[in-house]
């Protein structure tokens, strides 16, 4: 992290009702074979950090996640490319999210342009379910 990023750090300011982005910028990507390209799912966004799986999603017992989960703190923004790369099924992925926003972490989905934690606590649950109706969620 730059030294203008880390005096930022510790100087929220407000904007809007919400709290500036003070932390870090983490990256999530997995991909479920080795043959598949990691670069290209965050590619071309800015991050202090990048934390990477080659393993598959079908449940949250990964080591770059869990390595994550130790790392983000109370300000950071994890960005992932989309939803399904967090977690395939629905109860994962709320969990995740909860867990993460408890902390005090952002949760950006870059594909489906969504961000939490959002002005409403509802967010989680309307844009779950949304995911858990999308055509990709449905073939996996």
């Amino acid at each position: 992290m730059t030294p203008a990023r880390q005096a930022l750090r510790f100087h929220p300011d407000t904007l809007g009702g919400e709290a500036a982005i003070t932390g870090q910028r983490v990256g999530y990507i997995r991909v479920s074979s080795l043959d598949q390209n990691l670069g290209r799912q965050l590619d071309g966004i800015a991050l202090d950090q990048t934390f990477a799986d080659s393993v598959s999603g079908k449940d949250t017992q990964r080591p770059q996640l869990e390595a994550l989960l130790g790392f983000v703190r109370d300000g950071d923004t994890l960005i992932v490319h989309s939803m399904d790369r967090l977690a395939r099924n629905l109860d994962d992925l709320r969990a995740i999210v909860r867990v993460l926003t408890a902390r005090g972490v952002r949760v950006e989905f870059v594909k489906e342009q969504l961000t939490s934690p959002a002005t409403t606590p509802r967010w989680p649950t309307c844009c779950f379910r949304s995911w858990a109706r999308s055509p990709s969620s449905k073939a996996r």
